[in-house]
């Protein structure tokens, strides 16, 4: 008998009685062990007392449950207590599994077929479970399909039991099919855009390498990640006849449906570092009909108001992407105004844990602390940045760690107003504590070598405090004081620990220590620390942290809110 028709067997009862029904207040008394009680209860009826008919219905739907998890004779008896139905369920002992016979067919490399059936899930003496005995099945295909063997399948398999004995004895044989390779790439669906887009984005499938299930996989991703497309479909012809060397090259289709090309959206928020926030923003991923993406907003936040365009190309032959835009932004925070204006270009590139911006940007700085005199700067300056992330999960972080550096360089030779090297570095680091807590470290520092901070744009130079780097403290509000205002220094350093308990998959309380200063001279180094308790809620983007800090400095409280994301 076929597995689908054993399944289909088993299983049909269930479809007749119900599969959903949760045994109410009033239904059967079940008189079973825990763990057989927990399986079986969810497919009892309401009625207390079912007629004869009905407890034959009965017998054979926990037989037929039972016998999924191994239990192939048990001892099941009826009783009628006080009008009610009384059950009495022994399962009996489990039936083990007494002998595995896998074999696989096929042209396969022979190292390749003996780490398939090693890999077997499913040994000798382990208690038979129906779902073990398919995910097992489905486990070896699978590492077939995954690699070379794209029409592999499973030809035949069967379960023997044995209740006297209780006894299985397994049976799954596979054919590898012919190896398979790459073919030609067919693309469909296409209309504004031209085949060449699809052609930057794939890193993966190329003509003539091995077939990997992987390197599909990885193309689609590509694709659906740009704005241009809506939908992706990569996949090959895996009927594709083999060649005269028994070698199938399938061609490989990507089906693509385009997203609409403009886009205007709205929103509104709320930051414990810049207070209430609205803005709008347009997109369009066909700027001149070049599949270039526009990206242009407005951004209003209480201390902050931004104005921005960027225009960025599709990736080039070494999948590097570049982007050119302009700035204006005003901001009012800790006594200190300011008014600048930014133009620049950036290149992007990033593979697997690694990931470097190249950039120059130009820009002018209207600087007016309350309380001091006005100054203008401007600076050219290319930057570099590289970050190195190693995360178990990129929104829901347990385990991993950030590494991130910059340099960045000024001349008065070259439209500047202050000769600067701009140095920082960043470290964050998880680690996984129990089940579900998490303690995380965090450190950073930055330099900027100059004769003097004057003359220096504020994005140059170092402020501190608020939400993601020392808790406790008003945003940026640990700097150095100018007139009645706090402006940026040139050294800077932080240091965090955290530990999050989770009560649940879904709540957290966290207790934390923070401490950090920005400054202009390092005689005058004296570390603000605060310290305090959070509660962490996991979302889909990321969780989501609310702080109560006290500033140790400032001997006061401050509340701090954020998507708690590592960067």
């Amino acid at each position: 008998m076929s597995v689908l028709s054993r399944v289909v067997r088993r299983l049909f009862p269930l479809v007749l009685i119900g599969l959903a029904p949760l045994a109410s207040a009033g239904g059967p008394d079940l008189r079973a062990p825990e763990d057989i009680a927990e399986l079986l209860t969810p497919f009892l009826p309401d009625e207390t007392a079912p007629g004869a008919g009905g407890q034959a219905r009965l017998q054979r739907l926990i037989s037929e449950i039972l016998s999924t998890e191994g239990y192939f004779s048990p001892q099941i008896e009826f009783a009628e207590v006080d009008g009610d139905l009384r059950i009495d369920v022994d399962p009996g002992p489990r039936t083990l599994i007494a002998g595995v016979d896998v074999t696989v067919d096929g042209p396969l490399e022979a190292k390749t077929r003996r780490e398939l059936i090693a890999g077997w899930g499913l040994p000798v003496g382990q208690p038979f479970r129906q779902q073990d005995w398919n995910n097992a099945k489905q486990r070896v295909l699978s590492s077939l399909l995954a690699e070379i063997h794209a029409g592999a399948r499973l030809v035949d398999s069967e379960a023997v039991i044995d209740p006297a004995t209780r006894e299985a004895r397994l049976m799954a044989r596979y054919d590898s099919g012919p190896p398979f390779r790459f073919g030609e790439l067919r693309i469909e669906g296409l209309e504004r855009y031209p085949a060449s887009l699809v052609e930057r984005h794939n890193l993966t499938v190329r003509p003539g390498a091995p077939f990997r299930e992987a390197d599909l996989n990885a193309l689609q991703t590509a694709l659906q990640s740009t704005p241009q497309f809506r939908s992706v479909l990569v996949s090959i012809d895996r009927d594709a006849p083999p060649d005269a060397e028994g070698v199938v090259t399938a061609p490989v289709t990507v089906r693509l449906g385009e997203r609409p090309a403009h886009r205007l959206s709205f929103g509104a928020g709320v930051s414990s570092n810049t207070g209430f926030r609205v803005e709008t923003n347009f997109q369009t991923a066909d700027l001149f009909g070049q599949a270039w993406e526009l990206n242009t907003g407005l951004r209003i936040e209480q201390k902050k108001q931004t104005a921005y365009a960027d225009i960025l190309f599709p990736p080039d032959a070494g999948q590097r992407r570049n982007s050119v835009g302009a700035m204006a932004q005003a901001t009012d925070i800790e006594g200190l105004r300011t008014e600048r204006v930014a133009v620049g270009g950036q290149q992007l590139w990033r593979r697997d844990e690694l990931e470097y911006r190249l950039s120059l940007t130009w820009q002018l700085e209207r600087l007016m602390p309350d309380g001091a005199p006005e100054s203008l700067s401007r600076a050219l300056v290319p930057n570099l940045a590289l970050a190195w992330r190693r995360l178990d999960d990129p929104f829901n972080t347990r385990d991993g760690i950030v590494l991130q550096g910059e340099i960045g360089v000024a001349s008065k030779a070259v439209l500047s107003d202050q000769n600067f090297v701009r140095l920082y570095g960043r470290y964050q680091q998880f680690f996984p504590v129990g089940q579900l807590d998490t303690l995380t470290l965090r450190g950073e520092v930055g330099y900027t070598i100059a004769d003097s901070r004057n003359g220096i744009p504020q994005e140059y130079v170092f402020r501190t405090g608020g939400t993601g780097t020392v808790r406790g403290y008003s945003f940026q509000s640990l700097g150095v004081s100018e007139g009645s205002a706090t402006v940026g220094g040139r050294y800077m350093a932080t240091a965090s620990a955290e530990y999050t308990h989770w009560l649940d998959e879904q709540w957290g309380i966290a207790a934390f220590v923070d401490a950090g200063n920005a400054v202009d001279s390092l005689s005058d180094v004296s570390l603000a620390v605060g310290y305090g308790v959070g509660g962490r809620w996991r979302t889909p983007a990321g969780p989501i942290g609310i702080d109560v800090a006290y500033g140790q400095r400032n001997q006061s409280f401050q509340l701090h809110f954020s998507l708690a994301i590592p960067f």
